[in-house]
């Protein structure tokens, strides 16, 4: 069994502890190997769309290290959480510094945070859909636990989904876009579940009411445990960490869009309607996330035993390399445009 090859997924964790505890330049340790060694790795590195066979599939499926490996994130995040708070607090920390601890936090948050809260959110067991958004918690984000279930699976490569890149759409407007429309259509999709079974607006069922109200206590608890320094940058933090993954929705649909049929309704999701790599190192720190096709054909399936799907766009390098393509727009459309389907540039027109 491979399930070993997934503690690589803690060295940006280990980068975060790193650079919690030495400071100075090493500040960035993390920000810098994840968006700067990784990368390098990615490019020198073979890619691997090899599959496993069904027998080691079910085996992989059944074998509960793969949950464990996911787990323990968890207590990671809030040990690397209640650090940081103490450093931001007690620690006389430079702006240079503090801004290189946010963000090396922020990296955290946003791969070993809420990518696995993603995995996690998706599975049919309720103590697993709750260290979900204990691990949305930090980024300020748990309203991702509805909105992507109800709604980005729902609506993925449409124009009526907040975290579907559009053609031609900069990551800097897309963040914009994606963040302000995903938290209103939370708001919408948990009114439309209350109205469905009889619950009213301000129902104890209301869980956005409750997202709501956890966040603040945990800002609020920071702010009068340390000061408002410390909420203040464990906020910034948790602003990085949800960047992060808008970042990654960004290059997981960019230009995608499905087809309507004659009746006016979308086309099923589709392999084709999500970019796929192949690099490694990449998929292994993500759990399996750049295998995204298969992710949607079945969003219940384990991340361990994602497929590489022949018909899926495969982008030129990893997913921790096209992020940081994506933030230079020019070198971002020259990359991705002339690969995205002439059919879907003319849906992209056409609406």
């Amino acid at each position: 069994m491979t399930s070993f090859k997934y503690l690589a997924a803690y060295t940006i964790p280990m980068a975060t502890a790193l650079a919690l505890y030495l400071k100075g330049t090493f500040s960035f340790a993390a920000l810098i190997y994840a968006f700067g060694i990784i990368p390098l790795l990615e490019i020198v590195l073979k890619e691997d769309a090899i599959n496993d066979t069904k027998e080691v599939v079910a085996l992989k499926k059944a074998n509960k290290i793969y949950d464990f490996l996911l787990y323990i994130n968890l207590p990671i995040i809030y040990v690397l959480v209640v650090w940081a708070a103490i450093e931001f607090y007690h620690g006389a920390l430079s702006p240079f510094e503090a801004c290189g601890l946010v963000l090396s936090l922020g990296v955290a948050l946003g791969t070993n945070g809420i990518n696995v809260a993603h995995e996690l959110g998706h599975r049919k067991n309720n103590l697993e859909k709750t260290l979900a958004k204990a691990l949305l918690l930090p980024s300020f984000y748990m309203h991702f636990f509805i909105e992507h279930n109800w709604g980005h699976h729902t609506y993925a490569a449409t124009k009526e989904d907040p975290a579907t890149a559009q053609y031609q759409q900069s990551v800097y407007g897309f963040w914009i876009s994606s963040v302000s429309r995903q938290y209103a259509n939370a708001w919408k999709i948990q009114g439309k579940r209350n109205r469905e079974n009889g619950w009213g607006f301000w129902s104890i069922y209301n869980d956005m009411m409750w997202y709501t109200v956890i966040q603040l206590v945990y800002l609020i608890t920071i702010l009068f445990v340390f000061n408002i320094n410390t909420a203040l940058l464990m906020l910034a933090a948790g602003v990085v960490g949800f960047i992060l993954l808008e970042t990654v929705n960004y290059i997981e649909h960019y230009g995608l869009l499905r087809a309507k049929n004659a009746q006016g309704r979308y086309e099923a999701v589709r392999a084709i309607h999500s970019w796929n790599s192949n690099h490694i190192i990449g998929r292994i720190v993500l759990y399996e996330l750049t295998r995204h096709s298969d992710h949607h054909y079945m969003a219940s399936k384990k991340y361990q035993t994602l497929m590489c799907r022949e018909e899926a766009p495969q982008m030129p390098f990893g997913y921790p390399t096209s992020m940081v393509i994506s933030l230079f727009p020019p070198l971002w459309f020259k990359l991705m445009n002339p690969r995205v389907p002439e059919a879907m540039k003319a849906l992209a027109k056409a609406r």
